[in-house]
């Protein structure tokens, strides 16, 4: 699986952490940025992610800023993108399987390395349940489409 993974300056050093982490288990990783901990912009890496997903130039992708909610906003604004901002190993489990994320963002600011690694695990290990869940995914998919 090839994930895409971008932050600002803020969550610069968790990117480092996931991008190893996840090259350990066999990922391959496509790194968007930033690349040191100068001040940049998070809107710019939350495009560069959610464009490297939506395009499927990546599987999935990781996004990190300060509290995870600016830098999801930005990855959710590409066509395609359903960026969950998760907190715990449940809601990326349930991103995955009742709303098919295909982005998962959290907040380097609000978490612990060792939360985040779990979280990460969990996003990765969980597949889309389907079912009922595929009509609301769609729905979804309507929305976006409809309001351009």
């Amino acid at each position: 699986m090839k994930v895409a993974v971008g932050s600002d300056h803020a969550g610069f050093e968790y990117k480092e952490l996931i991008k190893k982490h996840l090259q350990e288990k066999g990922f391959q990783v496509i790194d968007k940025g930033t690349y040191s901990k100068e001040s940049v912009d998070y809107p710019l890496f939350g495009e560069a992610v959610g464009k490297a997903v939506a395009s499927g130039e990546a599987d999935r992708g990781v996004v990190i800023c300060g509290t995870g909610i600016g830098i999801s906003i930005a990855a959710n604004k590409i066509k395609g993108v359903r960026a969950a901002l998760c907190t715990n190993e449940y809601m990326a489990r349930m991103a995955r399987k009742h709303n098919d994320a295909n982005v998962l963002a959290f907040g380097a600011r609000v978490l612990g390395t060792d939360v985040v690694l779990g979280i990460v695990d969990e996003f990765f290990s969980t597949e889309f349940e389907g079912g009922r869940h595929e009509r609301r995914v769609s729905l979804l998919s309507k929305i976006e489409t409809e309001n351009l």
